[in-house]
């Protein structure tokens, strides 16, 4: 899927799937450009900490690392499971990670945020893994979980 592709659906909950599943295709291809082209200029990817320096911020700075991932580690992703909140613009996806030359499969899921075009604002990555035993705050580093009013006590 080309970027102009995935920045022309809008907002319905098929135009959003379509987003999140175009912007995995273009991650596998590891086509920087096309990933580009899903994000709002200044999109966030947020990871847990200690996790690929994040969070990382801007379009072609997502975009060039995960086409980096591709080009030195084989990576490539699968679309699981997807679910679409259209009224909020939000949707989470289920994915498989497979990093072809470190033999590693990494599952989790991401949430994901829209603007009012329809192109990806943010990204939340969670990963299934053990519960890292010297961690007293389990989250997404760099998230500013206060200030959106989570419970942080």
């Amino acid at each position: 899927m080309s970027a102009a592709a995935g920045s022309v659906g809008g907002t319905t909950a098929a135009a959003l799937e379509a987003t999140v599943r175009g912007y995995m295709d273009a991650c596998t291809a590891g086509d920087a450009d096309g990933i580009a082209g899903f994000l709002s200029g200044n999109a966030r990817h947020y990871f847990p900490p200690d996790m690929y320096d994040g969070p990382w911020k801007g379009a072609r700075v997502i975009a060039q690392r995960w086409a980096t991932a591709v080009r030195e580690r084989g990576s490539s992703w699968t679309v699981d499971a997807i679910v679409v909140d259209e009224p909020r613009r939000q949707a989470v996806c289920e994915w498989t990670h497979h990093k072809g030359s470190l033999g590693v499969i990494l599952r989790g899921a991401e949430w994901y945020e829209f603007d009012d075009d329809g192109l990806i604002t943010e990204i939340r990555a969670y990963y299934a893994s053990p519960q890292a035993p010297d961690h007293t705050r389990l989250e997404l580093g760099g998230f500013d979980y206060a200030g959106r009013g989570y419970p942080y006590a």
